[in-house]
């Protein structure tokens, strides 16, 4: 189940276990976006995200990293480069984000998690926000929450 709530993803809703997800490129940069909000509150996300050579920022990895006893964030990589290919092709990789998003659940239904979001990938990653909500309903088993700002 998907619900829509307003708020922020990085304050998830609700009791229990969250996985705060969202999309990473596969180039080592971090800067704008999503990931200043993440930054602004928890180091480590960043802080992983850096450590990986580059070489490991594969289309398809998760990095897990444990921000509070009960809320993981997954940086899921799933955006190639950072701006639109020459022939005009957004960054997003819906490939990676399936792959990317089978993991997380995966991972959310073994430990009892929920998922929490902003919009991941419908911003600069240049996503389609429809077509990613649609592989949310095909790859995931648990419940989970996307956040609007006021």
């Amino acid at each position: 189940m998907i619900k829509y709530v307003i708020g922020d993803a990085t304050r998830p809703q609700g009791e229990g276990k969250k996985i705060i997800i969202h999309v990473c490129n596969d180039i080592g940069a971090w800067g704008a976006g999503f990931v200043m909000a993440l930054s602004k509150r928890w180091k480590d996300p960043e802080e992983t995200y850096r450590e990986e050579k580059i070489c490991d920022l594969h289309l398809g990895n998760v990095q897990i990293v444990e921000v509070e006893p009960d809320i993981i964030v997954a940086n899921m990589i799933a955006q190639h480069g950072i701006g639109y290919s020459p022939d005009g092709q957004p960054p997003i990789r819906y490939g990676a984000v399936r792959v990317c998003l089978t993991a997380v659940n995966d991972l959310a239904y073994h430990i009892g998690a929920t998922v929490h979001a902003p919009r991941f990938g419908a911003g600069l990653a240049g996503g389609n926000w429809n077509d990613i909500e649609k592989i949310l309903h095909e790859t995931m088993d648990v419940d989970v929450t996307i956040y609007d700002l006021k």
